[in-house]
């Protein structure tokens, strides 16, 4: 998979995308990253990327011509092209998954105001928050996404299965794991997971899926009734 970030501020994908998972997935050739600065999509000598709104109003708005220069630039056949912005859908599981099929995304961050309408008429394709909140500037929700897509990507993960039973991936949250020691602080394992009968287990793994996600996520529960 390719992913190109447009940011006005690159240097905040420096560390959290050169580590962990996604520092191997490059290593692997499995993600090809790159992060550009909008600014160096500009044609005046000051570099300029946003102006006043017209209608008047605070802040300032992110110009349609370096935004346009730069995803016509990256754009291909099969590129999907995100905006992060807080008036977007929220992100969910199930847009990592069928993002994570996509060869090329171009994910642009937003910063000021917000981008020039004519962008997300013209150039999006679709427009994603990460919550009911407004953060500083669009890198760190373009963060998330390419950490939870990647990771869906084929081959990122070293066991395949390990994506298959998390959070958000059967509409639940996912059940408690335990390992060694079996009693720590007589605070015991419990008993069905020594069993070996894994039809029992499985139940059991279900049933505490659904218990968990009742008592922090009714929102989700009522989706499977």
């Amino acid at each position: 998979m390719k992913v190109d970030i447009i940011s006005l501020f690159p240097e905040m994908f420096l560390g959290p995308l050169n580590e962990s998972i996604l520092k191997r997935a490059q290593d692997r050739g499995l993600l090809d990253l790159s992060i550009h600065n909008l600014r160096d999509f500009t044609k005046d000598k000051h570099r300029v990327v946003d102006d006043r709104p017209f209608g008047g109003g605070p802040g300032m708005v992110l110009k349609p011509e370096p935004v346009f220069d730069a995803v016509e630039s990256m754009r291909t056949e099969g590129t999907a092209v995100i905006m992060m912005a807080p008036s977007g859908k929220q992100f969910q599981q199930a847009d990592g998954v069928r993002l994570s099929k996509c060869p090329h995304l171009v994910l642009l961050c937003g910063s000021y105001e917000g981008f020039d309408e004519r962008i997300r008429e013209a150039l999006i394709d679709e427009t994603f928050s990460i919550g009911d909140y407004v953060l500083t500037n669009g890198a760190l929700p373009a963060m998330v996404i390419v950490d939870c897509v990647t990771r869906l990507v084929p081959g990122v993960l070293g066991d395949a299965e390990s994506s298959v039973d998390e959070s958000f991936s059967h509409g639940l949250l996912e059940y408690p794991h335990y390992t060694r020691p079996q009693v720590f602080r007589d605070m015991k394992v419990p008993e069905i997971l020594m069993s070996g009968n894994h039809a029992a287990i499985a139940k059991w793994r279900h049933e505490q899926a659904i218990k968990r996600t009742e008592a922090m996520r009714p929102d989700l529960v009522k989706y499977l009734k």
